[in-house]
């Protein structure tokens, strides 16, 4: 072989090579791997309840309405606003045409219809109580979707901005029954296709979708990774091309960095301590005596409250980056009461409410608490806490979706969890306290609460439902505390700076449409 043929293949096996390498390169920007925190429950709107897992919806089930990052609601399966009439006990929305769910079929009025008819009645759903005043729904016509109420209900397009609102395939529920779950098909830019438990959720880009220009990734891949240094080293890798709930102080690190972007919305929801006063034997079953000084004296569970600094917890846990609060409301909500305040921590007092209750010589109990970092650190902050007025707290470090079984069955006698928030007030509120509310964990019910609720649900004028939303917070965050509430998280995620187009919102979704690489 001469040289000028050596070189000429030298040069055309290194083009090749290039080529190839790139090709590799383009293909790998096909899908984009993004870390959560912890593993979803059941993916089925009717069903599910996990914060995470509305963070897959984002990106699979659209609804009939969704936020932007300020909090406005816009159409997004529904072609325009809802019209109410008949004193409002009468809702119309139209739905917007052409739309397929991610097998083809058509999303029309009939199912929409079947899906709102699914969320209402469907054994476990928890939905129910979020859409409790419908009494029928009807396909008018091929697009137009008539909702009968038993009173005027507020909330209701707050509800459908959430998995109320999220249509599912009825040709898919009839083939998968109970197991739907297993392989939801929705309307969205991408349908699930794979799943391990406790590793990762896989989902493709959908050759259904109206508007394929803002899906921009042929595959997401949802990680399951509850350890935030793992996270952060998967990130820092190129494991991982987003990292969901970055800590405080590795956001600052990262930022310093220079490599990546950090974004961070203050969220809707809260977290805290809900006290088991009476799920004994399941949380759908009558309330019962569960003889333990935490559940059956308000005291105890006051005293517990002043034994908290909401300020140093912050501190300690967040490096002051979260915002400590009382209440189901976030600051960001419309409806957040400005004038209130916290309790301080007062020790003292604390010791006086436990020697009242007959507990001078202490009192002893178990916290659950979800088994990731995050959370074992904020409970460990409590139980240091807390000793020091009387309390000997023993920790539970649970995995999470096995957690929520045993709150929804009474197992717990408190237990460290948040709510991720909703743009309506009721749906932070009604579903908790309110009786035989769907998330009432603590199973308790008194009536002059509920009045309080109905009568906010049934009142449009925003004014009067704020001053009826304050009266029943004040009733059970210094009554009967069954949630202790603590602080608001800040939502913060990490990416690469040639990751473009990603918005944090305050309801902490990691919305994928219209995200790509530069």
């Amino acid at each position: 072989m001469n040289r000028s043929t050596f070189g000429l293949k030298t040069a055309l096996l290194g083009a090749l090579l290039v080529l190839v390498l790139a090709g590799s390169a383009v293909a790998a920007k096909d899908t984009l791997v993004i870390a959560l925190n912890q593993d979803p429950d059941i993916i089925d709107p009717t069903l599910s309840r996990t914060y995470v897992g509305r963070i897959i919806y984002a990106n699979m089930c659209e609804k009939l309405y969704d936020i932007d990052e300020n909090l406005n609601i816009h159409p997004q399966l529904a072609a325009d606003f809802p019209k109410f009439s008949n004193g409002g006990k009468t809702v119309t929305i139209e739905l917007r045409k052409g739309v397929k769910f991610n097998d083809g079929t058509a999303m029309d009025a009939k199912a929409v219809k079947f899906s709102l008819d699914r969320h209402r009645s469907a054994k476990g759903s928890n939905r129910k109580t979020e859409l409790k005043l419908i009494t029928n729904v009807e396909a008018v016509g091929s697009h137009t979707v008539r909702i009968s109420l038993s009173k005027p209900f507020s909330p209701i397009l707050g509800a459908f901005v959430d998995r109320s609102g999220m249509p599912v395939s009825p040709k898919q529920v009839g083939k998968m029954g109970d197991k739907f779950g297993t392989a939801p098909i929705c309307v969205g830019p991408w349908s699930m296709t794979h799943r391990v438990s406790q590793d990762r959720i896989e989902l493709e880009k959908s050759k259904h979708y109206f508007d394929q220009s803002q899906a921009n990734f042929k595959k997401l891949i949802f990680r399951i990774i509850p350890d935030d240094s793992v996270r952060l080293a998967n990130l820092r890798s190129g494991d991982i091309d987003l990292m969901h709930l970055v800590g405080p102080t590795d956001a600052a690190t990262l930022k310093k960095g220079g490599k990546f972007n950090v974004v961070a919305a203050t969220g809707m929801g809260y977290q805290g301590i809900t006290v088991n006063i009476g799920n004994k034997t399941g949380k759908r079953n009558p309330p019962g005596d569960l003889g333990t000084p935490l559940a059956n004296d308000p005291r105890v569970r006051q005293a517990l409250e002043l034994s908290i600094d909401r300020e140093a917890l912050n501190k300690v846990a967040w490096d002051g980056q979260f915002t400590p609060g009382c209440s189901p409301l976030s600051p960001v909500s419309p409806y957040f009461d400005k004038g209130s305040s916290c309790s301080k921590r007062d020790v003292a007092k604390a010791k006086s409410l436990m020697a009242a209750a007959g507990l001078s010589g202490g009192y002893s109990f178990e916290l659950m608490v979800v088994n990731n970092p995050q959370q074992r650190r904020v409970a460990q902050i409590v139980q240091g806490m807390a000793k020091d007025a009387g309390f000997n707290i023993s920790l539970r470090p649970t995995e999470f979706a096995s957690g929520l079984k045993d709150y929804d069955a009474g197992k717990y006698q408190a237990f460290l969890i948040g709510w991720s928030g909703r743009v309506d007030p009721d749906a932070n509120i009604f579903s908790f306290h309110s009786c035989g509310g769907n998330l009432n964990q603590a199973n308790v019910c008194d009536k002059p609460i509920d009045k309080l609720l109905d009568d906010a649900r049934q009142n449009s004028d925003m004014a009067e439902r704020k001053a009826l939303y304050k009266q029943a917070i004040d009733a059970f965050t210094t009554g009967r505390r069954n949630i202790i509430y603590i602080y608001h998280l800040n939502y913060i995620v990490a990416f690469p700076k040639n990751l473009r187009g990603y918005k944090a919102t305050p309801d902490g979704m990691i919305r994928l449409k219209g995200v790509r690489w530069q």
